[in-house]
């Protein structure tokens, strides 16, 4: 492991910290080793050099929307390859949560998640991607 010594403005710090405390980071070096992770993971996502993972996607909608319900299910049967498991759950008479676990690259992994959540009647929408390590 290096030692590096970096400089940051006194209100970043104060942000840092306080973050720090709400989290029960035990140390500036473990919170600055998590951030520095979670923007190189952004970056390659951003550029598309991630290869395979897994993901995390989570979205609410309408199930009396018109035809809805069919086009999702109709997704997840034509990606078949790799949507892995979901989880429905009635929110109420009228919405639903589904919660989906996606295997593969991750620009295929995105494009799943997007041609879903933009679907008319899908809201909050989310998609968290998970690299898939190969030790």
């Amino acid at each position: 492991m290096q030692r590096i010594t970096i400089t940051i403005d006194d209100d970043l710090l104060v942000e840092l910290d306080e973050m720090m405390r709400r989290r029960g980071y035990p140390n500036r070096s473990e919170a600055l080793r998590d951030l520095a992770r979670a923007g190189m993971k952004q970056v390659a996502l951003d550029e598309g050099e991630m290869g395979a993972c897994f993901g995390v996607l989570s979205y609410v909608y309408d199930h009396e929307a018109r035809d809805l319900a069919r086009r999702l299910t109709s997704s997840h049967h034509h990606h078949h390859d790799i949507s892995v498991a979901s989880l429905h759950v009635h929110i109420d008479a009228g919405r639903c949560l589904e919660v989906s676990i996606l295997k593969g690259s991750a620009a295929e992994v995105r494009h799943f998640a997007d041609g879903i959540t933009t679907q008319k009647s899908v809201a909050h929408g989310e998609l968290k991607i998970i690299p898939q390590q190969n030790d």
